[in-house]
């Protein structure tokens, strides 16, 4: 059994896989709303107190049976980049990272866990390795495993988030881009041959949409809440809701394209063929048709359990909700 749980702004995940043979198979899931302080933000252990009780409840109202857990970090709080280095061994790359990790890290080594995946060994002339480094704050570790210790759980796994979209979402070929909307912030990521190639998170979210919503029509918050996921970009209402929408949405459109265009002219690679969309505002009206308008190519919602096997019940009851677990699903897809 591997258990992967998504700590977002407003909502938690757990989903709990049991291995057959080389496939994974859905044991259990459950999520739950929450309104609190989140690790990023605690300065005391005690703050975690809440959070810690609403997971023990999670877990055990969702019948996980596993206590040792795969966690995922905000991807607006770590660091994640590409850089290349000539052709080197493995372990010559392993001692490479350590010198030029600092010149690409924003917090000093010291305080820093820092992790590399080999992603690519061209094949050219000049032979260069692709490595993607990873880096996070050592104490927001601490707090997440400080966090799961409250709720009587083991972590046995900590990674990005754009890590764990990337193993339940991306094809294990071609280039494609990751869409994650969040609560407060939307994690963009291009993927190619299944290895991440760029990420970035920008704060422009399901919130600021809502908000958005709420100012323009001058309705209160929950209301606004109400009407985006009623109404989002369809033409209903007079397209009112949808002329609140459309600059806020515009402004994800660009950073996309602007996220496109630099892999294209930093990292050569070639424009993704397709967009994987999820998160909450995936199921938002019209969202996928306006995605494909502005960036002129595919765009999808992606199925995080399309990976994993789903007996017909738990599949009609996780319909309206599976964009939710993307990142869930790949902690557990970790297997640890």
């Amino acid at each position: 059994m591997s258990v992967g749980i998504d700590i977002g702004s407003k909502t938690i995940k757990i989903v709990e896989l049991e291995k057959e043979g080389k496939a994974f198979k859905l044991a259990a899931s459950g999520a739950v709303g929450y309104q609190g302080v989140l690790p990023a933000i605690a300065k005391e252990d005690k703050e975690l107190v809440p959070l810690s009780d609403v997971i023990r409840k999670l877990h055990k109202e969702a019948h996980i049976r596993g206590k040792e857990v795969s966690v995922a970090l905000p991807e607006s709080l770590v660091f994640t980049r590409t850089i290349k280095f000539p052709s080197l061994t493995d372990q010559e790359i392993e001692s490479a990272v350590k010198w030029e990790a600092e010149q690409y890290i924003p917090i000093p080594l010291p305080e820093a866990i820092v992790e590399h995946q080999i992603v690519e060994r061209s094949q050219n002339a000049q032979g260069n390795v692709t490595v993607l480094l990873v880096a996070s704050p050592k104490v927001l570790v601490e707090k997440y495993i400080k966090l799961l210790a409250g709720a009587g759980l083991t972590t046995v796994g900590v990674e990005t988030e754009a890590l764990a979209i990337c193993r339940s979402l991306a094809p294990e070929t071609g280039t494609v881009l990751l869409l994650d909307f969040g609560a407060q912030s939307t994690n963009i990521a291009i993927i190619k041959d299944g290895m991440i190639r760029f990420s970035r998170s920008i704060p422009t979210a399901g919130e600021a949409f809502t908000r958005a919503l709420s100012q323009s029509l001058g309705i209160e918050y929950q209301q606004a809440e109400t009407y985006k996921k009623t109404y989002g970009l369809s033409k209903d209402l007079e397209g009112k809701v949808k002329e609140s929408l459309a600059p806020v949405f515009n402004l994800v459109g660009e950073e996309i394209k602007k996220a496109i265009h630099f892999y294209q002219t930093e990292e050569k690679g070639e424009a993704p063929k397709s967009v994987i969309v999820s998160g909450g505002t995936s199921s938002m009206p019209e969202v996928i048709s306006t995605l494909t308008n502005i960036l002129g190519i595919e765009v999808m919602v992606g199925n995080p359990f399309a990976k994993v096997s789903v007996n017909e019940q738990l599949a009609k009851n996780l319909a309206n909700y599976a964009s939710l677990y993307s990142v869930a699903v790949g902690l557990a897809l970790r297997g640890d």
